[in-house]
């Protein structure tokens, strides 16, 4: 089966992790994650002690209890040891569950930090980031990877230290009742423990790719679900059916490859564990033959050697595991770890209130090496000016736009506004005075309510009315059952396209920027859409410096000036009637992109 290319983050990166040598995961770091809750782990440690502690004395009380059925043969004895055994159970239960509990909370508390620190995190992050991973792979480290070091965290530690505790405790007793029989026991640790580590590194690297699978298919989900509209109006339901399917076939087959080194392990740890039950048996029953062995003392040896057994094999399983946790603990680590590529100067400052100034001075960008997008770009925009951007696809337009909120610093050149180098200023303080309505308006899944006020969350009620007002959605508002309390979908899909646009810029009145960014946001509305959305923008577009992508003839007889972008230069600057007049690039593009819109607004108007 074939696999998109679109799905294909997350294998890549799969291919790259075999390829090249991991970062080994620094165990303080990990285990930092623990340090807040000392004192809760505290408690459930020395519940496991206590818990564990009984499980040692348990095997004396089955010897004693053994000794006065065939020796003493007395009742009175045999039920006050055995009252005694269920109160140790009782008292055992108890710190079971403290250490539950403490454990539980301790590991909730833990996937509450990691994924709250990742999310902060991430929010930080600079554009370029989420344009090379699929928000898929993110959201599949943020919910399986975090799951599993969580239990790392807690189940495997916890594990590993009850463990260690029987083992050493097993040992120690073995060794107080017969010093040959625990030698010959610890003869065969090595054994174990050899074979736990040949088969820890291709259970940590198969644990990765696993996880890298899963966050492919997951990926190739997110997108056809977000995208659910054009999927059903392309009718490509089964298409995306079967990305789906390539996807969790690929994780799928890794998962039973996982299974398969999981499984001969677990038999290996299993065959060893009874083979050195078996050389134990007979060891203890020899001794038993000579003489130097109870038969009462036999049945405790079994006990302890069982639990040595047991212990041995758990440790090797519990390494296994630690081994396959680390990929998903390098996942994690590698979001934390990667720094924003535009981030604030250690001496940047808040920028004052702006006259609206936008200053592109010898500006080049590039989003790769040797890929120049935009190439010496000089462009003084003046406060409360219009100014249109145009040009052929790919000539640099949503790039110019993207600079100018410091999604990207320039390559080469200086982005200035008011005067103001943009690296030497906060990047919230910039942003907050600028408003952007995109093409592809986005809209939060909840009211429209909510939706207005993300312009400005403190906004009173009439605020956000009168900005609804101005932005021509009051009215379709009022209409709708629940009025501003209407759920409005994910992204938005319960409204119609010029409603959407409406509320976006209703959003952009109430937060009141001094520069606006517009993506043509009328090129897709019907005619009478088209009219309520572009009265809006008029409004919102007063006594601020404006951007815009343009595309519609509407957009650009408003513009004070036209940019004229081709292969990353400004070929052309100034009215539409001087550049016109050129008989340039620019009027090429109005003759063949521009010409059928002014004829459809004569029609109209006539």
């Amino acid at each position: 089966m074939r696999t998109s290319r679109r799905g294909r983050g997350a294998q890549d990166s799969a291919d790259a992790n075999d390829k090249t040598p991991q970062t080994p995961v620094k165990w303080g770091r990990l285990f930092s994650y623990l340090s807040p809750y000392k004192g809760r782990m505290a408690i459930a440690i020395v519940a496991l002690a206590i818990y564990t502690g009984i499980n040692l004395v348990f095997p004396l009380v089955i010897s004693q209890l053994i000794a006065l059925v065939l020796e003493q043969k007395s009742m009175d004895q045999l039920n006050t040891l055995t009252l005694q055994l269920v109160v140790l159970f009782l008292i055992q239960a108890g710190f079971s569950f403290i250490q539950s509990f403490q454990l539980t909370y301790i590991g909730e508390k833990i996937i509450f930090d990691i994924r709250t620190q990742l999310f902060k995190h991430m929010s930080t992050l600079s554009f370029d980031f989420f344009a090379g991973r699929p928000v898929g792979e993110l959201i599949s480290r943020m919910s399986n990877d975090v799951s599993q070091v969580r239990e790392l965290l807690t189940t495997s530690v916890t594990q590993f230290l009850t463990q260690i505790v029987t083992l050493a405790g097993s040992l120690i007793l073995m060794f107080l009742f017969n010093p040959s029989l625990m030698v010959f026991i610890l003869i065969l640790v090595p054994v174990l423990f050899g074979a736990a580590f040949a088969f820890s590194r291709p259970l940590s690297k198969l644990s990765t790719k696993v996880q890298d699978a899963l966050a492919n298919a997951t990926n190739i989900a997110t997108e056809a679900l977000g995208g659910i509209r054009i999927v059903k109006s392309f009718t490509r339901e089964p298409y995306e059916v079967q990305r789906y399917d390539s996807g969790m076939q690929n994780s799928f087959d890794l998962s039973i490859r996982l299974t398969v080194y999981r499984s001969a392990f677990g038999a290996l740890m299993s065959f060893l564990g009874f083979g050195t039950l078996a050389a134990f048996l007979w060891f203890s029953g020899r001794e038993v033959v000579e003489g130097r062995l109870t038969a009462q003392s036999i049945v405790l040896f079994l006990i302890y050697g069982i639990n040595v057994a047991a212990s041995l094999g758990f440790l090797a399983n519990i390494y296994r595991q630690f081994r396959e946790v680390m990929g998903a603990t390098r996942r994690v680590f590698e979001i934390l770890d990667t720094k924003p590529s535009v981030d604030d100067a250690p001496n940047a400052k808040a920028l004052p209130t702006v006259q609206g100034q936008i200053t592109f001075d010898n500006v080049s960008f590039g989003y790769e090496e040797r890929m120049t997008v935009l190439d010496g770009i000089n462009l003084d925009i003046q406060p409360g000016e219009i100014v249109a951007l145009v040009g052929p696809s790919g000539a640099g337009k949503s790039t110019m736009f993207n600079l100018i909120p410091r999604f990207y610093d320039p390559t080469l050149g200086t982005m200035r506004i008011d005067g103001q180098d943009l690296r030497t200023v906060k990047q919230d303080s910039l942003r907050a005075q600028i408003g952007i309505v995109p093409q592809e308006t986005v809209l939060f899944g909840g009211t429209i309510r909510e939706n207005i006020l993300y312009g400005r969350l403190e906004a009173s009620e009439q605020e956000m009315i009168e900005a609804a007002k101005a932005a021509n959605a009051h009215d379709f508002i009022m209409e709708l059952p629940d009025k501003y309390e209407t759920v409005v979908g994910e992204r938005g899909i319960k409204l119609s396209g010029g409603q959407r646009q409406r509320v976006a810029i209703a959003r952009a009145i109430l937060k009141n920027p001094r520069i606006l960014l517009l993506d043509e946001a009328t090129s897709s509305l019907d005619n009478e859409s088209e009219e309520l959305v572009q009265e809006a923008l008029d409004h919102l577009m007063q006594h601020r410096t404006t951007v815009i992508i343009a595309h519609r003839l509407s957009t650009i007889k408003i513009a004070h000036r036209i940019c004229v972008l081709d292969h990353g230069k400004i070929v052309e600057l100034g009215t539409h009637e001087d550049l016109m007049a050129l008989n340039g690039l620019y009027a090429k593009l109005y003759l063949m992109q521009f010409r059928e819109g002014e004829e459809l607004l004569t029609t109209k108007v006539g």
